[in-house]
């Protein structure tokens, strides 16, 4: 064969076997991209049951449970005030000195004003007697007896009128000594010695400090659980902004007789210890309350709930490694475990705690069964530490 027609047909062979192993390996390539997608990993925890008491957390305030603005039974000027301001004082502790002397001037005179009353009630049955023993000899007319008769009775009427009269006197002059009607702490002293006072005029205040309540509002469900469950009174925990958790434990001893109809809500009042003085009114506080008697419900971990538009739901993987998407009806959230309504999620099912962006409808999972703790929570494992290079 001549060497220009060798040369014609050898150049092409070359080149189809050049290219013909880049074909194939496109080939091969789209049939990769066109099969089914790999099986993407996700990390899932069983469904937990136990026994759960539903919890509500609030905020709330403190007041004192007794509260007093002192103020003065009798007008006059402070002679002396008998505290330090902030001191801790008991019941009947003298606080202030008003000037008594207006007032024992004022008992001497009803004291004057009784002793004549009795003077002249001893006078009047004196000639009461006489014109009785002069009546029956008929030497007196029965109209003098009787004008006699009340006058006697008036001037008994006159003893008591002025014995009254000296105990208000003798009281505006024991309240010249004003004392503290509550134990508690004092806040300062609003007057000094020689300022003029009245009944108008508060001197101080008292805050009783044995026992705190602490206000807040509930909803219109939280009180007909609370009613639902009978008379026992509902244990409230609460913690003050400092503390974590709730570690003061105290009992609902209040709930209001109407519900606010602006906004659907009812005052509630809780009451707490408070002889270490560890609480002060007018702190904020927050609180928790337990509205309902125990029962068996199943739980799944906080992060496993899912948002749908306006439903909640959860993703369960099978044994098959199908994703399901179930919308569940929420209960309350305790210790990061969601209380899940109803039988949309049965006990050790595997919900998806970790991966659910990488989830699609009908397109299995790969799942990883982390291991729980003791409030069911996923115990995720410790991330791998990185490889140094070289190694």
């Amino acid at each position: 064969m001549p060497a220009h027609r060798l040369g014609r047909i050898t150049v092409p062979a070359l080149l189809l076997a050049l290219v013909l192993p880049l074909i194939q390996a496109c080939s091969r390539s789209a049939d990769a991209q066109g099969g089914p997608p790999p099986a993407m990993p996700v990390s899932v925890a069983p469904a937990v049951q136990r026994p759960v008491t539903d919890l509500e957390t609030f905020s709330g305030r403190l007041e004192a449970a007794e509260f007093v603005e002192l103020r003065a039974r009798v007008g006059g000027t402070i002679e002396k005030v008998h505290f330090t301001d902030g001191a801790s004082v008991a019941a009947g502790a003298l606080l202030f000195s008003i000037d008594p002397r207006p007032f024992e001037a004022e008992v001497a005179r009803a004291e004057s004003q009784v002793v004549a009353a009795k003077s002249r009630a001893e006078l009047a049955q004196t000639e009461l007697a006489r014109a009785q023993k002069l009546l029956e000899s008929r030497a007196v007319s029965r109209q003098e007896f009787d004008q006699l008769s009340a006058g006697a009775r008036t001037s008994d009427a006159d003893i008591k009128a002025a014995e009254a009269a000296l105990r208000v006197a003798r009281l505006n002059l024991a309240y010249t000594a004003v004392r503290a009607p509550i134990a508690g702490r004092l806040s300062r002293a609003n007057v000094t010695a020689g300022n003029l006072v009245n009944e108008q005029v508060v001197l101080t205040t008292i805050a009783a400090t044995n026992r705190v309540h602490a206000y807040f509002d509930g909803s219109e469900q939280t009180f007909l659980r609370v009613r639902a469950a009978g008379s026992a009174k509902p244990v409230v925990r609460m913690g003050l902004a400092n503390e974590s958790g709730y570690p003061h434990q105290g009992t609902l001893d209040f709930i209001d007789n109407r519900l606010n109809p602006q906004t659907g809500a009812i005052r509630l009042r809780a009451s707490f210890d408070n002889r270490d003085g560890r609480f002060v009114p007018g702190l904020a506080v927050r609180l928790t309350m337990t509205t309902s008697a125990p029962y068996q419900a199943t739980l799944v971990p906080e992060r496993a709930i899912g948002t749908d538009q306006n439903r909640k739901t959860v993703v369960v993987v099978g044994a098959d490694g199908q994703p399901q998407f179930r919308v569940v009806q929420l209960g309350p959230l305790q210790d990061g475990m969601r209380v899940v309504l109803g039988d949309a999620v049965k006990p050790g099912e595997n919900v998806v705690v970790e991966g659910l962006q990488r989830i699609m409808p009908g397109v299995p999972v790969q799942p990883q069964v982390l291991k729980v703790d003791e409030k069911g929570m996923p115990v995720f494992p410790p991330p791998a530490a990185p490889q140094q290079a070289g190694k």
